[in-house]
């Protein structure tokens, strides 16, 4: 088979919930469209920053619908797997191939500390079911399995694994990758106060948080980069950097839900035991978001 070659701005959408909790499909679905046309390459839902770990199975799939009908045919959808055992992964899998999403990004292993052996045949077994494309979510920070370079050359001979969301928060990685297995993958930056090193380094894309409430720019940022105008994207890269800090926390959903409404794109409501932010917490993100909005470069301003 051939794999899309997947590349550009794919954000990890945040989940829109109503006061009481349950899912505004509406306000997803807005959400979504006002990303794409600020030129976004593709989206994944119900990742860490979409809140995951509070949706059951079949809240997933339906966040995944909602995506898939807004998207309508303009850019491709992928949907995380983050299911606690391998049985689980393959019936999500299942349920959201029969509603036709473009591919997945799958986690090794989630709560489990697996190890190489068990988290690539996890992964293995995932893409086989899926028989689409796959990308995996390397995250060792986060979640303490670290597929390596070694790792995803041995698996390199699965037809369907066609990318790597990179996050190890050690830039040295994507170098290795490239190293070890030139081309094979199409490597994403996962980390996002990381995303201009990594372009640098010749990434294919950027999974994106902060670009899920300024879209425009993140692409901006990418479409200078592959132009080789670094000085340019490093002056929007520099403006971008404080709110790139704030994705990089155990509150990333909390900091970013918050820059959402500050930016005027989306509400706060989140799931328990997630809470909105008080106190000088709240004041920190928002004196660094109102400092952004005030510097904005008006040319790859993010149109509402």
């Amino acid at each position: 088979m051939s794999n899309p070659r997947w590349q550009g701005i794919f954000p990890a959408i945040t989940t829109k919930f109503h006061a009481d909790e349950s899912i505004d499909a509406e306000g997803t679905a807005r959400h979504i469209d006002f990303q794409i046309r600020n030129g976004i390459h593709g989206l994944v839902t119900c990742g860490s920053l979409g809140e995951a770990s509070t949706l059951m199975l079949e809240e997933k799939l339906e966040v995944a619908r909602i995506a898939l009908e807004a998207a309508n045919g303009r850019i491709p959808v992928l949907a995380n797997v983050s299911e606690t055992s391998t049985r689980e992964a393959l019936r999500y899998i299942d349920g959201a191939n029969k509603i036709g999403v473009a591919g997945f990004m799958v986690m090794p292993s989630v709560i489990y500390v697996a190890d190489a052996r068990e988290a690539m045949l996890n992964v293995r077994t995932m893409a086989e079911a899926a028989q689409k494309p796959v990308m995996v979510y390397n995250n060792p920070v986060a979640y303490r399995v670290d597929l390596k370079p070694e790792h995803m050359v041995e698996l390199a001979d699965c037809q369907w694994i066609a990318a790597i969301k990179e996050s190890t928060d050690n830039i040295r990685r994507i170098t290795d990758l490239r190293n070890a297995l030139g081309d094979r993958y199409q490597l994403f930056l996962g980390v996002d106060d990381l995303a201009y090193e990594g372009l640098a380094l010749g990434c294919d894309g950027l999974l994106a948080g902060v670009g899920c409430a300024f879209p425009r720019e993140t692409v901006a940022l990418y479409d200078l980069m592959k132009a080789g105008q670094f000085a340019e994207a490093l002056k929007l890269y520099q403006w971008m950097t404080p709110m790139l800090h704030l994705d990089v926390s155990t509150k990333l959903v909390q900091n970013l839900k918050l820059i959402d409404v500050l930016a005027g794109v989306g509400t706060e409501h989140m799931r328990r035991p997630r809470l909105p932010l008080i106190g000088d917490e709240r004041k920190a993100v928002e004196a660094i978001v109102q400092k952004a909005l005030a510097t904005r470069p008006v040319q790859y301003q993010s149109v509402a």
